[in-house]
């Protein structure tokens, strides 16, 4: 490089328009006063990344990608700390990257369908890289109440109080949502959904809904519940949420029940296989994985003897083949029919106590917001005469000479501490099931908190599972 300022100039100059000049198209421009960079057609990452996210329903992957590139050092070596002006540009245009890093992960924690251990991950990268941004810190506390990590919340809580406080930074955990996050994805996958009516053999209008891509999974109706309602549920709206990132997900609601008529001269054992028959054929798949939960399992196992071919895989959940009328003792059958006597006389009630006999057993360690959850959506999603019906005909539920019939791969789960139907119910299904293999879980729950570790389990078992059969 030449000694002398102007040489050490049209030196630098030579070799910065190699870098920057194209063939017939001169971007560097220069005369004695002033040296400029025409931008016209010049493509910068950065912009591009930033216009990038001001688009709506980017997917995981362009998320992650762009996420990826953002990670990269910003102008890595090029300090000049002698060079007061530039180092201020340089160290503001490193702090935009940052900010724009935040609003990468703010996305990914809150897409529809990210899982809940990435999301907890990218929460806590948001907290890292934004300490003092008011949305990180709700966002990673919301993702640890719903991993359960009480302890670490509490002591998260108060870091932050401290922190925005001696800041002078308006925050407050209690004034916000517990988990907006998990909010704004049920409406997105509400939004989604797509419901749709088909017709019973009987007439009875059934109401069926379709969410997600991929390989699909059709779930047998159990009692209860909502094609609407249940994406606010505690229990099955993380399970339902997860297995729609991978798969096209329909559900329906039982006859009797949600949106489909309530009011309905049949409510049998046979009704129900035959409603799961009408909804299959309204969507016109011809094969699928069948997942059946609690007596949806005996609905399953039916549908899966009888149509085989259009059975790709069977997954069994907290399912029983027996009801409780079925070699019960005198002593079992007068303490159910007691509690059909209280269900008719108080389900309707707004006191949740008769409700309450219910929710205790089918998820003993839900708090109490999660079980004044459970109790309303009870009310809501049934008359109290359709529910003494439901409970009546699940007590005749038999379908025990069906099991070695069973042909398709199965795969039966249930919760090793399953208060309301034993493990050994599980395991008795999955050893009568030619090949069927089994999984248990570290719950006590019949019905399964979105919340518990479980949960992750039990998704990942499925969708493997499916994976292999698909």
């Amino acid at each position: 490089m030449p000694d002398d300022p102007r040489g050490a100039l049209r030196w630098s100059l030579s070799k910065v328009r190699q870098l920057v000049n194209q063939p017939d198209d001169e971007r560097l421009s220069a005369d004695r006063e002033r040296v400029s960079l025409l931008m016209d057609g010049v493509e910068i990452d950065v912009h591009q990344i930033s216009q990038q996210l001001k688009r709506e329903r980017l997917s995981l992957t362009e998320l992650e990608a762009l996420l990826s590139s953002l990670e990269e050092p910003f102008l890595d070596g090029i300090d000049l700390v002698e060079e007061q002006i530039f180092q201020q540009w340089l160290t503001a245009e490193r702090r935009e990257v940052i900010r724009l890093q935040g609003k990468a992960l703010k996305q990914l924690v809150t897409h529809p369908e990210a899982d809940i251990e990435r999301r907890l991950h990218w929460a806590r990268q948001w907290a890292d890289i934004e300490p003092m941004s008011p949305d990180s810190a709700t966002c990673l506390l919301s993702e640890l109440k719903r991993h359960g990590y009480m302890q670490d919340v509490a002591d998260l809580t108060q870091t932050y109080t401290d922190r925005f406080r001696n800041a002078g930074i308006a925050w407050s955990h209690d004034s916000v949502p517990s988990n907006p996050t998990e909010k704004h994805r049920r409406r997105d996958l509400l939004s989604q959904q797509k419901i749709a009516f088909c017709q019973a053999e009987d007439g009875v209008q059934l109401a069926y809904a379709t969410v997600g891509k991929g390989s699909p999974i059709i779930k047998a109706a159990n009692w209860l519940s909502h094609l609407e309602h249940d994406w606010d549920a505690p229990i099955w709206s993380p399970l339902f949420r997860e297995l729609a990132t991978e798969h096209r997900f329909i559900r329906y609601d039982e006859r009797g029940n949600g949106l489909s008529d309530w009011n309905v001269d049949d409510i049998s054992f046979e009704s129900f296989v035959s409603d799961l028959e009408a909804v299959v054929e309204a969507t016109a798949i011809d094969r699928f994985s069948l997942l059946g939960i609690s007596q949806g399992a005996a609905v399953s196992i039916e549908y899966a003897v009888r149509h085989p071919e259009r059975v790709s895989c069977l997954i069994l959940f907290g399912g029983y083949d027996a009801g409780w009328r079925v070699d019960a003792t005198e002593n079992v059958i007068a303490e159910r029919e007691a509690v059909m006597t209280l269900t008719q006389a108080g389900w309707g009630r707004d006191n949740p106590t008769y409700r309450q006999i219910f929710s205790s057993t089918f998820m003993p360690s839900a708090n109490t917001e999660e079980l004044a959850w459970f109790n309303e959506f009870q009310r809501l999603t049934t008359s109290p005469e359709n529910a003494v019906r439901f409970l009546s005909v699940f007590g005749d539920i038999d379908v025990r000479d069906k099991l070695a019939q069973v042909s398709v791969p199965t795969l039966v789960i249930h919760s090793l501490g399953d208060c309301r139907i034993p493990a050994s119910v599980g395991r008795n299904i999955a050893e009568q099931i030619p090949a069927a293999e089994f999984v248990g879980l570290d719950s006590d729950g019949h019905l399964l908190l979105g919340r518990e570790s479980a949960s992750r389990a039990f998704v990942d078992a499925v969708k493997a599972f499916t994976k292999r059969h698909a």
